[in-house]
């Protein structure tokens, strides 16, 4: 994934026009750090109740990014999901996700939409352990900062800039570990919430930047360009598959001669 994450870059295309300024928005990477668990934060419901109460004493995936995203932030979600799924976990059981928007302008509303389409096709259980929340500008910033992540809104173009990834947090509410970027496999998924669980402090990640912000220079915005990355995956996926069958055939046919 940290290749994917690379080549995402690499696709970004070069900008006529100039585009808003990239530089300062990678984690700042806290392993250890204690983040504000008494940040009061208001569920899809409108209910205001402390962080803490969403960690529900299991480990956590806190997800930052905001609700009507139009880029990576539903990406970031729906890997988090797939990769819980396909690793056996189980949201309330397991592990908590919990869910922030850094956009002050978002309600309850907007986090109970956002909820009802991320679990439509997910175990009715997941719901319990779900948490899709919304806070006041001055929680936003303290959660952001305790956790090393960094956004800016752009006003040009009408989106906020911030790093993809999520952090995973022990039952108290300590920086367990990081995964960045996006496309998180079950192993990775599963071995970073043990060790949330356990209260283990993992070495900071790798730090690879992949903005949830794209801007195209021929429309004057950004758009993510995963369907390009995703082309240029299956079209070396095609590559490789042809060069072990033609490997494999010529295995076969020097067999067939020495016979």
């Amino acid at each position: 994934m940290k290749r994917v994450a690379l080549l995402l870059a690499l696709l970004l295309p070069a900008a006529a026009q100039a585009g808003p300024d990239t530089d300062g928005f990678a984690w700042r990477q806290h392993p250890g750090a204690q983040v504000p668990v008494d940040t009061v934060l208001r569920d899809e419901a409108g209910r205001q109740a402390p962080l803490v109460s969403a960690l529900g004493g299991t480990p956590a995936i806190l997800d930052l990014g905001y609700f009507h995203c139009p880029s990576l932030c539903g990406v970031t979600r729906a890997d988090l999901f797939a990769a819980l799924l396909a690793g056996g976990l189980s949201p309330g059981r397991d592990v908590s996700v919990i869910a922030v928007s850094i956009d002050p302008a978002e309600r309850p509303g907007d986090a109970a939409i956002a909820k009802r389409a991320d679990l439509a096709q997910l175990p009715p259980a997941w719901l319990a352990g779900a948490h899709y929340l919304t806070a006041a500008p001055a929680g936003i910033a303290a959660l952001a900062r305790s956790v090393g992540f960094q956004a800016s809104w752009d006003a040009r173009f009408k989106q906020f800039m911030h790093p993809a990834g999520i952090v995973l947090l022990t039952r108290t509410g300590k920086i367990s570990s990081y995964l960045l970027g996006v496309g998180y496999t079950p192993g990775d998924m599963r071995a970073a919430v043990l060790r949330a669980g356990d209260g283990g402090i993992a070495q900071a990640a790798l730090p690879i930047l992949l903005l949830c912000f794209h801007f195209d220079s021929t429309t004057g915005r950004y758009t993510l360009a995963v369907m390009k990355l995703l082309r240029l995956l299956g079209g070396l996926t095609v590559v490789v598959i042809g060069g072990l069958v033609w490997v494999l055939k010529r295995k076969e046919s020097k067999k067939a001669v020495l016979l």
